[in-house]
C-alpha cells in the first residue's frame, strides 16, 4: 500500500497540526484506508465520539480515494448515515472508494467499521475536479 499525499496542516491528515486528527491515509489500488482510535478529546457526549469528526473522516477518506489517482477535487455534496455510536477508545477503520465517474464528477462511497466488523457509519459523496489554475494552487498544499 502507498501513502496518499497530504497537507501537513490539514485538520484531518496533517501531521503538523497539533489540534488535528493526524490520520495517515493509504491506497491499496482500489480503496483509500485509514484507522484511528476515537480519542476522548473529540467527544460529543461523554464516552461517545463526535459525529462531526466521523463526518470529517468520511469526507477525507472519500476525497483521498480520488486524490490517490492524482485527481484534485473538492466536495460538492455528501450524505452521511450514522448507524452505531462510536465509543471513545474504539479503533475505527475507514475505507473510501470511487463508485463511478462522469467527466469531472466523481461519485464515491465511504464506510467506517469498528473492531467487531460492525459498520458504524456510511457516506456517499460527489466531488468535482478543479480547474487547472485552482489545481496549481491546491498542489502548493500537497507534500
Amino acid at each position: 500500500m502507498k501513502e496518499i499525499p497530504k497537507y501537513s496542516n490539514c485538520f484531518v491528515c496533517g501531521d503538523n497540526n497539533k489540534h488535528g486528527l493526524q490520520a495517515k491515509f493509504f491506497y491499496d489500488g482500489e480503496n483509500a484506508i485509514t484507522e484511528i482510535v476515537a480519542g476522548k478529546e473529540m467527544e460529543g457526549y461523554q464516552g461517545i465520539y463526535h459525529g462531526g469528526i466521523i463526518s470529517a473522516l468520511l469526507d477525507e477518506i472519500m476525497i483521498k480515494a480520488v486524490l490517490a489517482i492524482d485527481k484534485f477535487v473538492v466536495t460538492a455534496e455528501m450524505t452521511v448515515r450514522y448507524i452505531l455510536p462510536v465509543r471513545t477508545g474504539e479503533k475505527i477503520r475507514f475505507t473510501g472508494t470511487i463508485r463511478k465517474t462522469n467527466g469531472k464528477i466523481y461519485y464515491t462511497q465511504g464506510e467506517a467499521m469498528n473492531e467487531k466488523q460492525e459498520v458504524v457509519a456510511k457516506a456517499t459523496g460527489k466531488y468535482i475536479e478543479v480547474e487547472e489554475s485552482f489545481r496549481k494552487e491546491l498542489m502548493n498544499s500537497i507534500e
